[in-house]
């Protein structure tokens, strides 16, 4: 890794440097001779629906709630949990407990009510108008994590259109007041008896909405074009790819700057990562392969979400094998292991074969390193953090590649070596010798490099 101050590191400090430091105050004390003047976070109040399950796992998902509107950047100052069989179709959690928020709301001076779930037009509509402040679902908690994390063109295109197809179903309209009229002649309308309501705002928020909807699928759709292009070379030449999926905050980008040497933002924070990252590795025996650090999941990941980043995770689709990696210090590691199991399933990616490893163990409880020893046979437990066991990883990772199928006993001209070093590369040499006529080499090639050693095998061309 290089001593540079890296990029990763860079994006790092430029995310820290936008957020409040706590123990630092600039509000001025006396008010009544200087303009007044406040700065602070966004003061929500978080709201939970327990509809199945123990109390254990309800306050788990609020602590995740609380540690995505952490992430968003705000200042939680309430929370409230209802046992419910079911979410009321009018507000989400009951009459009586919208009350109850309600004074929560007053009584800490709050901006915002977040809902654990997703919300419909009508529930958005219902508690904002009997609470008086704005409220957003977990969704949209979530693409707002999106939109801020979001370094690259293609990332800004996925998030915005995820955005917009989200917004689109819940745009509110209030009737004929906000139609637009048709003109009369003299502004080149149809005249006395052709005026009517127009094309109302709602309707014209929608257009627009699908409009730049459609943009942003043509531009992304140009970007898959020139992935799928790096990874047809890639297929071309079977090199194996690995990538390395979780949950969010698993500590996969770290896994990566340890397993090959790169340099990717690391932040303990949900969604630090959303932009893919793919190193080239080298084995232990000398064969190439790929490593690609991709967005976390988490659980009940939007559907608009999952479809806006398509092109981004088929590079988790069509890999040879999934790095699965889960926080052993986690609240609930095994529901972690379930919700990104079910994501992968939901992509296409559920038969790929996976190697679970089970990441921070240096700061995992003993007690729930054992459980995830009996439940995940075969894991490799190691620390992203300290190195330990990284090593035992790579082995296992190489352990599972899969391997050239056709063996080859050729002798290369000395002026192919670049088909020598392709063998070195792409597949397993057995031998390697040198003799008058070139590089004697016995290897185990994919199919396309054995026809071309064969073909340029000395020991088999005629003699001149």
């Amino acid at each position: 890794m290089s001593d540079d101050f890296s990029v990763g590191q860079e994006d790092l400090a430029e995310r820290l440097a936008r957020r409040r430091v706590a123990s630092l105050n600039t509000e001025l004390q006396d008010v009544e001779q200087v303009e007044y003047r406040q700065v602070r976070l966004e003061r929500v109040v978080l709201v939970g629906l327990w509809t199945q399950g123990t109390s254990g796992e309800a306050d788990d998902a609020m602590t995740e709630l609380a540690d995505l509107a952490d992430t968003a950047g705000s200042q939680i100052v309430g929370a409230l949990i209802q046992r419910r069989d079911a979410p009321d179709p009018a507000t989400y959690v009951g009459s009586g407990k919208v009350d109850e928020i309600k004074q929560v709301v007053d009584g800490a001076s709050a901006d915002t009510v977040i809902a654990d779930g997703e919300l419909s037009p009508a529930q958005l509509r219902n508690l904002e108008d009997r609470l008086g402040v704005r409220v957003i679902d977990r969704t949209m908690l979530i693409l707002d994590i999106f939109a801020q994390h979001a370094k690259s063109v293609e990332g800004k295109a996925q998030v915005e259109l995820a955005q917009l197809n989200y917004l689109k179903q819940r745009l509110r309209g209030w009737g004929d007041s906000l139609s637009r009229q048709v003109g009369g002649r003299a502004a080149s309308g149809v005249g006395i008896g052709g005026r009517g309501p127009g094309e109302t705002k709602i309707e014209t928020d929608r257009r627009r909405i699908n409009t730049r909807a459609a943009i942003l699928r043509r531009r992304l759709a140009a970007m898959s074009t020139t992935r799928a292009l790096s990874r047809n070379t890639r297929r071309r030449d079977q090199i194996p790819s690995v990538a390395i999926v979780g949950y969010t905050n698993a500590g996969k980008s770290s896994l990566l700057n340890r397993l090959a040497g790169a340099d990717v933002l690391v932040e303990n924070a949900l969604f630090a990562t959303l932009d893919p990252t793919t190193r080239r590795v080298r084995s232990g025996d000398g064969r190439i392969y790929t490593l690609t650090d991709t967005v976390g999941f988490v659980r009940h990941l939007p559907t608009d979400l999952v479809e806006a980043f398509k092109s981004t995770l088929e590079e988790t689709v069509q890999a040879d094998l999934l790095v699965h990696v889960v926080d052993g210090n986690g609240a609930d590691p095994l529901a972690q292991v379930s919700a990104v199991r079910a994501v992968l399933a939901q992509i296409g990616a559920g038969q790929v074969p996976e190697l679970m490893v089970v990441n921070k163990v240096d700061a995992a409880p003993p007690d729930t390193l054992a459980t995830l020893r009996h439940a995940l046979s075969g894991a490799v437990f190691v620390s992203a953090l300290t190195g330990e066991s990284v090593g035992d990883l790579k082995t296992a990772i190489e352990g599972r590649l899969p391997r050239p199928g056709v063996l080859v006993d050729v002798v290369v001209p000395w002026a192919r070596g670049d088909l020598v070093d392709k063998a070195h590369r792409l597949g397993t040499v057995i031998e390697s010798e040198a003799t008058a006529e070139g590089t004697h080499l016995v290897a185990q090639v994919h199919e396309g490099l054995a026809a071309e050693l064969t073909r340029a095998d000395s020991s088999k061309s005629p003699a001149i």
